[in-house]
C-alpha cells in the first residue's frame, strides 16, 4: 500500500457557493496502475472510515482477493470533509469547551465526488473499470456514475440509495443533536441502532435471566460511543451526515429516474435484507432506474453493516456479475 497526499492549489469551488482556497486529498493506492491507465478499482469509503480501504474491508484487496492488485490499481481516496488527511474541519481545541465547530463550509456528495474526480485528473486515469462503495460510498459512487457516464465501465453499490430519505436525515439529526450537546459517544450510540437491528442485538447483547442492571446492550453502547470518540473528529462526523443528507441524484436533473438513465456502466447493485437504514426498496430502485443493472439481495444477520461483513458473500457476487478475473 502506497499512503499518499494530492494538493490542487487552485481555487475549489463549492456547489452551495463557497471557495475553498485549496484543496488536499489524502489517499491510498494498491498494485500498479498499467501503461493503458485503465486498470481501476476506485473505492468510495463510508461516513467514518478512511483511505485504508484494506484495513476497513477485509479480505476484499490484496493478492487472491476480488480486487486483486496483482491485475488491478485499487484507489480510496478519503472524502472531503474529513478527519484522516483530506481538506476538512479543524481539530477539536479541547481548552474552547465547545463541542463542535462551524469553521468549514457546508458539503453536498456531488462536492466530494468533485474531489474524487480531481484526483483521478491528477493520476491521469483513463477510466475506472469498477467504481463501488457502500452507504455514503454508495452515494458517491452513484452519483459520480451519473456525473460522468463514459469514465465508468462498471459499477457496484450496496446498502446505498439514490436519495436519501427521511428516516434516514432523521436518524441523522438526532445524531447532530447529540453532537451540539457535547456528546459524539451518544451519536455513535444512536448510528448502532441504525447500523444493527433488533435480531443482532438479540443475538448477541442478551443477558441472563437474573440481571437488572449493568445490561451487555448499555456497555455496548457506550463502548461503541467511545471508540468512535477516540478516532473520529465531531465536525467531521457532523459535517459528513449532512452531505449524506444532500444525497439526490435527481437534483437539477429532471428527477431521480432520469438521472439514474444517465448512467452506462454495467452495474451491480445489493440490498441487504436486514437493513433497516436503507432498506432494500431504495436498492431495488437503483437498479430498475439503470438499463444496464441487475439486483441481488445479500441475506445477513448484520443489517447495514452486513456491506462490512459479508465480503465472501459479497465477492462471490462480484464473480458472477463483473469481469474481474
Amino acid at each position: 500500500m502506497n499512503s499518499l497526499k494530492y494538493l490542487h492549489k487552485s481555487e475549489f469551488q463549492l456547489e452551495l457557493g463557497k471557495v475553498l482556497p485549496e484543496l488536499e486529498i489524502a489517499y491510498c493506492t494498491y498494485g500498479t496502475l498499467n501503461e493503458a491507465k485503465d486498470n481501476v478499482i476506485y473505492v468510495c469509503h463510508a461516513i467514518t472510515a478512511n483511505a485504508d480501504v484494506a484495513d476497513w474491508w477485509p479480505k476484499m484487496v490484496g493478492d487472491n482477493f476480488i480486487f486483486d492488485t496483482k491485475k488491478y490499481f485499487v484507489v480510496c481516496a478519503n472524502v472531503l470533509g474529513s478527519c484522516y488527511g483530506t481538506s476538512g474541519p479543524s481539530a477539536i481545541n479541547a481548552a474552547s469547551n465547545q463541542p463542535y465547530s462551524k469553521d468549514f463550509p457546508l458539503l453536498t456528495i456531488r462536492d466530494i465526488v468533485k474531489a474524487h474526480r480531481l484526483l483521478a485528473q491528477h493520476l491521469q486515469l483513463k477510466s475506472i473499470h469498477l467504481l463501488c462503495g457502500g452507504s455514503l460510498g454508495g452515494q458517491q459512487s452513484i452519483e459520480w456514475a451519473v456525473e460522468d457516464a463514459a469514465f465508468i465501465k462498471n459499477l457496484f453499490v450496496i446498502a446505498t440509495n439514490a436519495r436519501h430519505s427521511a428516516w434516514g436525515i432523521a436518524f441523522n439529526e438526532a445524531q447532530r443533536m447529540a453532537i451540539e450537546s457535547g456528546s459524539v459517544e451518544t451519536a455513535r450510540a444512536i448510528a448502532m441502532l441504525s447500523y444493527r437491528n433488533y435480531g443482532m442485538y438479540e443475538s448477541t447483547q442478551t443477558d441472563s435471566e437474573e440481571k437488572v442492571d449493568d445490561f451487555r446492550a448499555s456497555s455496548y453502547q457506550r463502548y461503541q460511543g467511545e471508540k468512535l470518540k477516540k478516532r473520529f473528529n465531531p465536525d467531521s462526523y457532523f459535517l459528513l451526515s449532512k452531505a449524506m443528507d444532500s444525497h439526490n441524484v435527481g437534483r437539477n436533473r429532471g428527477s431521480v429516474k432520469l438521472a439514474l438513465q444517465r448512467v452506462s456502466a454495467n452495474t451491480l447493485v445489493v440490498g441487504i435484507t436486514s437493513d433497516l437504514l436503507f432498506p432494500v426498496k431504495e436498492q431495488q430502485l437503483i437498479a430498475e432506474g439503470i438499463s444496464n443493472a441487475v439486483y441481488e439481495e445479500i441475506d445477513s444477520p448484520y443489517g447495514h453493516d452486513g456491506f462490512l461483513i459479508e465480503t465472501e458473500k459479497i465477492s462471490a457476487l462480484l464473480r458472477k456479475h463483473i469481469a474481474l478475473e
